[in-house]
């Protein structure tokens, strides 16, 4: 494995923890981002890295936004369209993943950590940790993705209420609206995320990778109609893998099926 500053891999088994390491509370400076997404491309690469889980080292954040510092610092319009499609690239890269990625957000999660969360497919947020778009207190607003997937996930009022407030939610507010899959202690946080994970994993890869393209290919289908489409065309593309043949034998003689993902 490549070795990065500000991010840290580990892998047990066929999960991922890719953990963001830039104290004091994990900022998404330029570096850490470049990092984010080389690891990502290593994780994405690996054959026997079937999920990922991403964490935030310490205990004041998971990530608490993009550096304040590199914003003060921008010059020109070129300048934060260049910052702006790096975080674009990098989130995109997480949602678009054929493996599930798995938010395991403990502390803070703010501005840029949110964004980011919300393109991962799962988030497990710790009991005390609290959410939100601060971006307005600065002049700005959202600016990887937050006026776009927040709304998708807390539908419209929601999510105008958290932009243009900047007001953070606690994570039991989170998990009511649905941000969150679960809300749990937060020294648990970490390993509820990685048995998630190690659940998916146990799963025929390729019924998961086709599950993943359902839900997200259909959502943006115009009509429910073409959605269905897109359900069939990965459905009948299952019917020709061993992973299928497999499945269904083993259920029939009451055993548990061994995947092969393919």
């Amino acid at each position: 494995m490549a070795e990065y500053q500000n991010v840290r891999i580990a892998i047990e088994g066929r999960v991922a923890t890719l953990t963001i390491d830039h104290p004091p509370v994990n900022a998404f400076n330029r570096q850490t981002l470049q990092e984010l997404d080389a690891a990502l491309d290593e994780l994405l690469e690996n054959p026997e890295v079937k999920a990922i889980v991403i964490a935030g080292a310490g205990q004041y954040a998971f990530v608490a936004g993009a550096d304040i510092n590199e914003i003060a610092a921008i010059k020109s319009r070129e300048e934060a369209e260049e910052m702006l499609r790096l975080g674009h690239r990098v989130f995109g890269k997480i949602e678009r993943s054929p493996k599930p990625v798995i938010a395991a957000i403990h502390a803070a999660c703010l501005g840029g950590g949110l964004e980011m969360a919300m393109a991962c497919h799962f988030r497990i947020a710790g009991d005390r940790a609290r959410l939100g778009q601060p971006e307005i207190n600065l002049g700005i607003i959202p600016g990887w993705g937050g006026t776009q997937r927040l709304p998708r996930l807390v539908g419209k009022t929601k999510a105008l209420e958290m932009i243009l407030t900047g007001d953070p939610i606690t994570a039991q507010e989170a998990y009511r609206i649905g941000l969150v899959n679960k809300v749990v202690p937060g020294n648990a946080v970490l390993k509820t995320a990685r048995d998630l994970a190690r659940k998916i994993a146990s799963k025929g890869a390729v019924a998961v990778q086709a599950g993943m393209t359902a839900v997200s290919e259909g959502l943006e289908a115009p009509t429910l109609e073409e959605g269905l489409e897109v359900e069939l065309a990965q459905f009948l593309r299952l019917t020709e893998t061993e992973d299928m043949r497999e499945g269904v034998t083993a259920f029939l003689e009451k055993r548990q099926p061994k995947f092969q993902d393919r």
